[in-house]
Formats: structure tokens, C-alpha cells, sequence
């Protein structure tokens, strides 16, 4: 088998970056993006974290056997994150960024290489498209943790967006600001300084740290 396409329609086993691994069955395969249905959900998932991809020898069941291309209308288009991502906007659903923690909410707003992410726990999150491993839409009648439409505003972040991640970390220097969720203790602190290759934070402990800009997956101010 050399074209990946071929397994579209099959049950395949993806390996992810982090040792994640899904079974289920391959509904459609873009330029950057693949789709799985696993479990009763689809997951939107980019290759670029994909590690290995193999037909599976677990059994096609018939719910399974008319699926669509998706929950998410992209109009026909051929599949790319950035698509799936523009046309997920106000979607509630789950992406996983990090640690073994997946965030719940909806994006509000995409940019050059992230996205704004609310969540009811996080708030407003800008969260790199270069570290999304996954995003899980959540059926129409489901909301994160049954909250009612009225406790989840329409439009939560009124920070000024910048085109690019590190830009927008840029507009973030000052204020206590959490990376990657605050996966590890040096990556909550006060933003002094943001930079293409390092950011200079402060942590509890009044001690700079310099984070590796490109390692940086998620930031929210608390």
C-alpha cells in the first residue's frame, strides 16, 4: 500500500506523538488532516502528530457502515486543519493539546498559527495549531459539562489579537500568564519578555526562566 487513501472507509490503528493510540474507522483524509470515527465520536486529527497508520484487524460493525465525512461542514472542500477550524468556530468541542489534560469548549477566532479557545475552566486560551493533536466536536445537543448556552458568553476574550502566537504572547508581556496548562511550575509566572526563540518569565520563586518559544503549546491569563 503506498497511498494512505486507500484505507479510507477501513478500521485503522493510528499511533499519535505521546503514545496515543486509536482504533476506528478512517472517514476521510486530507492534505494535513485526517478523520476517524472512534468510540462514536470523530476526531479531526493532523497528520503531521500521526506516527504510524495501519489497517486494523478489528471488525466493521454497522455503526460504522454509513457514516458521513463528519460533523463539521466544510462545504466540500478538501479537508485542511485551517478549514476544519474556521468552520468549527462557535462548535463546542474537545481538543487535547498537552499532559493528559483535554480542554472543553469552542473556538472563537483563528489566526495565522493558532486559535482562541473558550473554555469554561481556562477561559480565553490561544492555543498553537502546531501542537493540536486533536479536536473532538460534540454532538449538537451537548454543551461542556451540561452548562446551559447562557453561561458560556458568545464572545469571552477582548484581548487584541495578533497575527501570529508570538505576537500575541507579546501583548501578554506583564501580566501572570499560564503555558501548556501549567504542565510544570516554570510555566506560570509574569511574561517579562517574549521572543522568537525564548520567552523570560518570572515564577513564584522570583527566578527568570527562559521557555523555548516553539515548545510552547497553549497560554491563558488566569
Amino acid at each position: 500500500m503506498s497511498d494512505p487513501r486507500e484505507l479510507i472507509d477501513q478500521q485503522v490503528k493510528v499511533e499519535l506523538s505521546g503514545n496515543n493510540v486509536f482504533t476506528g474507522k478512517l472517514i476521510d483524509l486530507g492534505l494535513d488532516l485526517m478523520v476517524l470515527f472512534h468510540e462514536q465520536r470523530y476526531l479531526y486529527i493532523p497528520l503531521v502528530h500521526v506516527q504510524n497508520l495501519k489497517k486494523s484487524n478489528s471488525q466493521s460493525n454497522d455503526e460504522t457502515a454509513n457514516l458521513t465525512k463528519g460533523p463539521i461542514d466544510s462545504h466540500n472542500e478538501s479537508i485542511t486543519l485551517r478549514n476544519i477550524l474556521d468552520h468549527a468556530k462557535g462548535l463546542f468541542a474537545e481538543i487535547y493539546v498537552t499532559g493528559n489534560k483535554s480542554i472543553h469548549g469552542y473556538i472563537t477566532s483563528v489566526m495565522n498559527d493558532y486559535f482562541v479557545f473558550y473554555s469554561p475552566v481556562y477561559k480565553g486560551t490561544f492555543v498553537s495549531m502546531n501542537h493540536l493533536k486533536w479536536l473532538i466536536p460534540y454532538h449538537p445537543d451537548q454543551v461542556p459539562y451540561s452548562l446551559s448556552n447562557q453561561s458560556l458568553p458568545v464572545n469571552p476574550v477582548h484581548i487584541p489579537l495578533s497575527r501570529t502566537f508570538e505576537e500575541q504572547c507579546k501583548r501578554l508581556e506583564g501580566n501572570l500568564v499560564v503555558f501548556d496548562l501549567g504542565d510544570h511550575p516554570n510555566k506560570i509566572g509574569v511574561l517579562q519578555k517574549a521572543g522568537i526563540q525564548f520567552m523570560k518569565l518570572v515564577n513564584a520563586s522570583g527566578d527568570e526562566v527562559l521557555l523555548g518559544t516553539h515548545h510552547l503549546k497553549t497560554v491563558y491569563i488566569p
